[in-house]
């Protein structure tokens, strides 16, 4: 079999929430053995669910992704297939060890030994704590990798004892006031969570990276990502015009930030009928006025698109909202993907705007196989999204379905540490090695 790109290579995931584990996971897809001690002890909220042991009552009270379960059911294991979970950790592998008791930062400690990389995204202060800092990494393992990926960094203002989230992290970094409607106040927007997966992204970049350099030196390092900041370079273009220009950018809606016209998400008929045509929306761009008369033609050159001022980018950026108005009641008669078809065929670019139920459904995705079934013990067999890379000659698969709690004790603690089985006994009566949290875990 074909090795794959990281394979050989060891990470300790002791990540919680999304950024960590989506970077850890994307290092999973590529080949890395992915190792996750877990305290069965304590519940890290928003990790594997918003709690160990939910009622039935607030599954249905809460939003799908964030809080559900498969059939709205805790289960007998609801901390194994949280939807958020189950979608950050294929390709890994969990073992539990309560790391706040002497022998189990043994444990950890061997399990350093035998690694590449230390992977965290904690609050800063939480690593001292349990007395994990890159000098007793280095001390152990002196070519280790340790990526620490915190809120707003390690030093500043910030560091220290200031929280943060996704959605706070969107604040601080100005997407909060930059997306949504001109006429609109924050209030409005949705919470999103970019900066979680942007932080991901670049922090498996950075462990590449670093395995690189360690190649040529053999030596590890230290690396520090600052969600915040990391996120911030998404909106360089609102930072350049008020550092050059002192103008401040807002929202805009759909609107190009060119300023290139038309540009926007229009409706689109819906097969459930007149009244919810406004269900199915499809986005357009216009780039250029060959590309507006593409579109005109397309749209069978209605007498008002004839109109001079929209001849040029500079009409119909003044007058837009009625250009709106006008494209929404062409849109509004044509089907998504048939509008797509015809637009796309004419040179303009055009989407459907998909809802999740949709994405799934969608004949591209399915033809490309981006969905990969897997069965895990504890849910059964659902699709997941698949691997975000094709190699030709390396292909990346799922190996390890969304891990269950503890699933790899006997792996990691016998294979990889070296435990005796009297040492094994000795952890287990201790309450490290179990494949569930402990009854007074809510």
């Amino acid at each position: 079999m074909t090795p794959k790109p990281l394979e050989g290579i060891r990470v300790i995931d002791f990540c919680v929430v999304w950024a960590g584990p989506f970077a850890t996971m994307l290092l999973g897809d590529l080949g890395a053995e992915i190792i996750k001690p877990e305290n069965p002890n304590v519940f890290q909220p928003l990790t594997r669910g918003p709690m160990a042991r939910p009622p039935a009552a607030y599954l249905l009270n809460t939003i799908a992704w964030a809080g559900g379960m498969p059939r709205n059911e805790p289960g007998s294991r609801p901390w194994d297939y949280s939807p958020t979970f189950v979608s950050l950790y294929r390709n890994k592998k969990s073992f539990t060890v309560d790391t706040r008791a002497p022998e189990g930062m043994e444990a950890l400690r061997r399990l350093v030994a035998v690694s590449d990389v230390f992977y965290e995204n904690n609050a800063v202060g939480t690593m001292e704590k349990l007395g994990i800092t890159y000098e007793w990494l280095k001390e152990i393992n002196p070519r280790i990798i340790m990526v620490r990926v915190p809120a707003y960094g390690s030093t500043g203002p910030y560091a220290r004892g200031a929280r943060a989230l996704g959605v706070h992290l969107e604040a601080v970094m100005g997407h909060t006031l930059l997306r949504g409607y001109d006429d609109t106040d924050p209030s409005s927007n949705s919470a999103i969570y970019s900066g979680d997966y942007l932080a991901g992204a670049q922090g498996a970049f950075a462990v590449m990276t670093a395995l690189w350099e360690r190649e040529r030196t053999g030596e590890g390092q230290l690396i520090e990502i600052a969600q915040a900041e990391n996120a911030a370079a998404m909106f360089t273009q609102a930072i350049m015009d008020y550092s050059l220009n002192g103008n401040i950018q807002g929202a805009i809606g759909n609107r190009d930030v060119h300023g290139r016209f038309p540009c926007g998400v229009y409706p689109a008929k819906s097969p459930g009928g007149p009244e919810t045509s406004d269900d199915h929306w499809i986005a357009i761009s216009v780039e250029s006025d060959e590309q507006w008369q593409s579109l005109v033609t397309a749209m069978g050159n209605p007498e008002w698109a004839q109109d001079a001022r929209y001849a040029t980018n500079a009409g119909r950026a003044e007058h837009f909202r009625e250009l709106d108005r006008k494209i929404a009641g062409y849109t509004a008669g044509y089907e998504d993907y048939d509008l797509m078809t015809r637009l796309q065929a004419a040179g303009v670019p055009a989407a459907p705007v998909l809802e999740a139920s949709r994405l799934y459904d969608d004949p591209h995705m399915r033809a490309r196989g981006f969905f990969r079934k897997q069965n895990q013990g504890s849910s059964g067999e659902y699709e997941y999204m698949g691997p975000m890379w094709q190699f030709p000659a390396t292909p990346v698969e799922f190996y390890q379905p969304p891990i269950m709690l503890g699933e790899h004790n006997d792996y990691v603690y016998r294979e990889l540490l070296k435990y005796s089985p009297a040492e094994i006994e000795e952890l287990r009566a201790a309450g490290h090695i179990t494949t569930e949290y402990a009854p007074h875990v809510p």
